[in-house]
């Protein structure tokens, strides 16, 4: 699909003048003297780092820098939570457009994916404050309408997808290359405004040129969960081939990914689902065995095919599942989480963990370097989007259902 096709006009004329302002801005500063972009670049580097720490630590990208002039706020069509609660509470509603400060861009939203986030965020987590009014969304892909002052490397109407961490920039781990570890970190639409919206706005250094051979709706489908996947597998847990992962959940946007990084890497995959559909479908991904999650004896099928233990456990579940697969590692066997879906306590045998040299490692997100390195093998497809449905925005409350009764296999993307 054209960058231009389905545009309504007055979105379109709305675009072009928005483009036509932010130049304007641009050429009336006073350190724009015509020098070439990177000269320019170096010459505001300071403006550009106070900019965007003091937007990271304040409103999360809710307001343009005091020395950016805005443009004229028009309103959008976006997801809005006011109150937690189930479906009902997610509303569309008119909200005035984003407009980019310095290093910064806003992107028209063509797909946007869900993601577990999105429920947590609507529904409430003990000893999470999350901000409301809110508008989630952290997966998307779309064009960018418009951009902020120091940005000359993009034009109006590139193709992109949106890298959901957002990060201060300038911190010791982030110029480190562990911006995922900073202080300031967070995920697009779970402290600000997400990308549930017609537009969503987010620093330069979060877009990266979307590859010819995916569609919108695909790269929406491969940011946040291959990204954690590929930092859990390759990252933390080290994933070797030839070694044995249990892949937990298998039909989950994470399980997914898991698999076919998995099958890259020349790992064996034995995996878990919880209906007979979804086990076919990660057979088809490349898992040599998919065993039913809701049989009982789950762990002991596990046992028979891999008799000294998994080398990896890939878990996301928690409770009991937790428990289950830290008895199913091997010697220095490694389990690496990134999330508890069913619940954060789980008991561990100490004994097991320091008799057989297993370790346990958390994971969150992944780097900006990693996101770059699995945007150029999206390039050379190895990898492929699972997406289970599209729908458009304003099924925003099905489509959360969906994804919360578990009878999706893979992605939910959503069309503003």
């Amino acid at each position: 699909m054209g960058a231009e096709e389905g545009v309504n006009p007055e979105r379109r004329e709305k675009e072009q003048r928005r483009g036509a302002q932010v130049t304007s801005q641009r050429l009336a500063e006073p350190w724009y003297d015509g020098r070439d972009a990177g000269e320019q670049a170096r010459a505001v580097v300071s403006v550009r780092h106070a900019v965007v720490v003091a937007e990271s630590r304040a409103e999360r990208n809710r307001a343009p820098a005091p020395d950016c002039p805005p443009t004229e706020e028009e309103p959008m069509k976006a997801v809005v939570i006011r109150e937690h609660g189930g479906p009902e509470v997610l509303r569309i509603e008119d909200v005035p457009d984003p407009v980019p400060g310095p290093y910064e861009v806003v992107v028209r939203v063509k797909a946007v994916a869900l993601n577990h986030l999105d429920l947590w965020v609507r529904k409430g987590v003990p000893g999470a404050p999350f901000k409301l009014p809110a508008t989630t969304g952290a997966d998307a892909a779309g064009d960018i309408a418009s951009v902020g002052q120091g940005v000359s490397d993009l034009a109006i109407g590139t193709p992109v997808m949106v890298l959901p961490g957002v990060s201060c920039g300038i911190c010791a781990l982030c110029v480190g290359g562990a911006d995922h570890l900073c202080a300031d970190y967070h995920i697009l639409g779970e402290s600000g405004p997400g990308a549930l919206a017609e537009y969503v706005k987010v620093p330069r250094a979060n877009v990266v040129a979307k590859p010819a051979n995916l569609s919108y709706e695909d790269a929406a489908a491969l940011s946040l969960t291959m990204l954690t996947s590929w930092h859990m597998l390759v990252a933390r847990a080290q994933l070797r081939g030839g070694e044995t992962v249990l892949i937990q959940a298998a039909g989950s946007g994470v399980g997914v990914a898991g698999i076919q990084i998995a099958k890259y890497i020349g790992a064996r995959v034995i995996a878990t689902a919880g209906s007979e559909d979804k086990r076919k479908a990660a057979l088809a991904l490349g898992a040599e065995h998919v065993l039913d999650s809701r049989d009982p004896s789950w762990p002991k099928q596990v046992k028979a095919l891999a008799p000294r233990g998994v080398d990896v456990v890939f878990e996301h579940v928690g409770g009991d599942i937790f428990e289950q697969s830290m008895r199913l590692l091997g010697r220095a066997g490694r389990l690496v989480t990134c999330g508890a879906t069913t619940g954060i306590d789980a008991k561990i045998n100490l004994r097991h963990v320091f008799f057989k040299s297993q370790s346990i490692l958390g994971s969150t997100m992944g780097s900006k370097g990693e996101y770059h390195q699995l945007v150029a093998l999206y390039a050379q497809g190895f990898f492929k989007p699972v997406i289970d449905r599209v729908l458009p925005l304003s099924e925003i409350r099905a489509a959360q259902e969906a994804l919360e009764s578990r009878e999706v296999f893979g992605k939910v993307v959503l069309r503003p």
